[in-house]
């Protein structure tokens, strides 16, 4: 069987992406450039452990103004996993999303929370129609975080600069993750390995 790709090579291996068989050199050479490939696929999972990482221009990092200590990110460990993984969550709902739409998303929201800071209120909302997706979902996963720790602790204890915080600290990730490739899911497939979506309460129909 001919790859479905190039339709010269002998097939090797099944694609979920395109849904048929590829040969490996297409694998590798179509990857996350006009593949889109699924992030539990494993043979993209396995380029991943030999992928050189990106080296981002210092100079374009977000926000290089603001100093993230550590023990921010330890006070914040509850938002950051339960930010990250509303961002798997829409990426999974929808396969089209890739690193650079969360990028998009990611920057409306820290450029929002950055205006609170001086006062303002301005929402900021990419043009990026999936974008725009994922920051509506971080912003109802931000409302529920604040709703449940007022209820826990009979005030609210987050603060607009620290959800800025740690928006700003996922944006830092993104960048050093995002492998520059038009369907890349660099960042997305880091965020799937290290937090899972939570399965559904048992007794309950999906």
């Amino acid at each position: 069987m001919a790859c479905q790709l190039c339709e010269t090579r002998k097939a090797r291996r099944h694609c979920p992406g395109v849904r048929g068989e590829i040969c490996p050199q297409c694998c590798g050479n179509e990857r996350e450039r006009t593949v889109d490939c699924p992030l539990d696929c494993e043979y993209l999972l396995e380029a991943r452990r030999h992928e050189k990482p990106h080296q981002p221009d210092p100079e374009t990092i977000p926000h290089k103004d603001l100093v993230i200590q550590e023990s921010f990110l330890e006070k914040h460990t509850g938002l950051i996993m339960i930010l990250s993984r509303a961002v798997v969550e829409a990426a999974l709902a929808n396969p089209s999303i890739v690193d650079n739409d969360v990028r998009d998303a990611l920057d409306a929201l820290t450029r929002t929370y950055r205006t609170r800071e001086s006062g303002l209120i301005y929402e900021s909302q990419p043009a990026n129609p999936y974008a725009a997706g994922i920051v509506q979902a971080l912003k109802a996963t931000i409302e529920d975080f604040e709703r449940r720790t007022q209820e826990a602790t009979g005030m609210s204890t987050i603060r607009d600069a620290d959800i800025f915080g740690v928006l700003v600290f996922l944006q830092r990730v993104e960048f050093n993750y995002n492998n520059q490739r038009p369907r890349g899911r660099s960042f997305l497939s880091f965020l799937f390995q290290s937090f899972p979506p939570q399965p559904a309460p048992s007794g309950l129909v999906s």
